[in-house]
């Protein structure tokens, strides 16, 4: 693997300079202004780029367009989580109805979480031939389509082939919203927009559960009407909002387009924008996006240790999702509905961290001259303990003559130290590697969907055969142990970062620039 890095940096450099930044590509000449944007002539093209006050370059749009994209992805982002726990509290109601086990139906799960996985290696080079936009409104009629199956499915290969695809295709909800932010917030103002993400991607994974947990109850309803509601709220609100307030955000499809119409205009093939001069072809793209994250994952340390991190913590909240019933069912014969209310512990805790990450973002600004890309860890050393304490927790007070309060704190606190480490590495890695930014978190992304999808099919049983206590123990102490990174990449990170071959480069790139 370390001997396809050296042959895949330079198409790295152009890949990512188009992935992460929504200012074109810098290109040397001479450069007038035109009032179709600014014109760089050289040779024989002349380059087509935003001017510095253009309200067609996204982060000049208005704060309340703005807002307007950054609510209605968000929204999305919820929506995908949401169809995660909302299909889990319906699982009891459509194992007994469709003859599933228990691992048969956590299957349903794990696919669509590995829908999540392997769709974005594909469909992100197709954001940089087309834009976000399409791809936001054809994967959500895609995902609602895919609702129709579930709810008539009579056997178990037509729920898990449509639960696949839905994850396919609610990936987009997930891992292209955050590159949209990038697009219309300059650093300094995501801070808040990012916190929203991570409280809707968090958050809406309880929220979903606790609000179909009434329709799973009524026996009129159940499990399948969870799919028809949500197929609903898709495509009867969120894809309607998405046609009224999104707008493209990807910088050099917009400049291609701009380049485009100026051909057409004036007959003349020679205008061309920054990214028809560096894009490869879209095969060469899909290529490049199928081997880069493997290459980060496993040649860049910073890259591999918080992938590792936070796909223990994601399988852990996937796990969740799966032993919530298991738990609370067995052991406090709660019903549908008072299971719905544990799931609620997921919305509370993302609030509060939601709530923490703005003394983190002080601390950032505070210290980042002097840290760096550290900066961004000070939360992330102590919520690192925080999930592990949260695991012990729950774990230690799932017993029947406990208080059922007890594993619920558990849970709170566990989700509290995930939401801070989610927020944690995502900045983190986005700091760290600059342009290179889309390849270090689609590395990430990979792994922790992995995880996530491979938890729910061993958690129940887990948790059968070694009870409760024992396996939150195995987990805790793991998590404990992984506990220790953040404070490793807080004083050593720059000196790990150094010895990469991809630092070297950015350095090169930052010189040239």
């Amino acid at each position: 693997m370390s001997q396809l890095l050296p042959n895949l940096q330079e198409q790295l450099v152009h890949s990512d300079l188009e992935s992460n930044s929504s200012s074109p590509t810098r290109v040397s000449g001479q450069h007038t202004r035109t009032g179709q944007g600014d014109v760089n002539e050289k040779e024989d093209y002349i380059l087509v780029e935003f001017e510095v006050d253009d309200p067609r370059d996204p982060f000049n749009f208005s704060p309340g367009r703005k807002w307007a994209i950054t609510m209605t992805a968000v929204t999305y982002t919820m929506m995908a989580s949401w169809n995660l726990s909302s299909f889990a509290i319906g699982i009891t109601g459509m194992k007994a109805e469709l003859g599933l086990s228990t691992l048969q139906a956590a299957f349903g799960i794990a696919l669509y979480a590995w829908g999540f996985a392997f769709a974005p290696l594909i469909l992100a080079p197709f954001s940089e031939e087309w834009g976000r936009n399409p791809l936001y409104i054809g994967s959500a009629i895609l995902f609602v389509l895919f609702a129709i199956p579930v709810a008539l499915a009579q056997n178990l290969a037509t729920v898990l082939v449509a639960r696949f695809i839905q994850g396919c295709a609610a990936s987009t909800g997930s891992t292209m919203v955050g590159g949209s932010l990038t697009d219309i917030w300059k650093t300094k103002e995501r801070g808040l927009p990012m916190s929203i993400f991570s409280l809707f991607a968090i958050g809406g994974t309880g929220l979903g559960a606790f609000a179909m947990s009434f329709v799973a109850a009524d026996d009129k309803l159940g499990w399948r009407w969870i799919q028809w509601i949500t197929l609903i709220l898709i495509g009867g609100g969120l894809i309607p909002a998405m046609l009224i307030c999104m707008k493209e955000t990807r910088s050099t499809v917009l400049l291609t387009r701009l380049a485009r119409k100026k051909r057409k205009e004036t007959n003349n093939p020679i205008y061309r924008s920054p990214s028809e001069l560096t894009r490869p072809p879209l095969i060469e793209l899909i290529k490049l996006s199928l081997k880069r994250p493997l290459v980060f994952l496993f040649t860049e340390p910073v890259v591999f240790t918080f992938s590792l991190w936070i796909s223990f913590v994601w399988g852990i909240l996937y796990g969740i999702v799966e032993a919530i019933p298991y738990v609370f069912e067995q052991l406090y014969g709660f019903g549908t509905i008072q299971m719905g209310l544990v799931y609620l512990s997921l919305v509370v805790a993302s609030f509060l961290g939601f709530g923490l990450n703005f003394y983190q973002d002080h601390l950032y600004k505070k210290n980042f001259a002097a840290r760096g890309p550290e900066a961004r860890l000070y939360g992330a050393c102590l919520s690192g303990m925080v999930f592990a304490i949260g695991c012990f927790i729950f774990g230690w007070t799932s017993y029947p003559d406990v208080h059922w309060i007890g594993p619920i704190v558990g849970l709170t606190v566990a989700i509290l130290g995930l939401f801070v480490i989610y927020l944690s590495v995502f900045n983190y890695l986005a700091d760290a590697y600059l342009i290179y930014a889309s390849s270090a978190l689609a590395a990430q992304s990979l792994s922790r969907n992995i995880f996530g999808g491979a938890f729910p099919l061993f958690i129940t049983p887990m948790y059968r055969n070694l009870n409760p206590r024992w396996s939150a123990t195995i987990f805790g102490c793991l998590a404990a142990l992984m506990g220790i990174i953040p404070f490793v990449l807080f004083h050593y990170g720059p000196r790990i970062r150094a010895q990469s071959r991809i630092a070297k480069t950015l350095q090169t790139v930052a010189g040239d620039a």
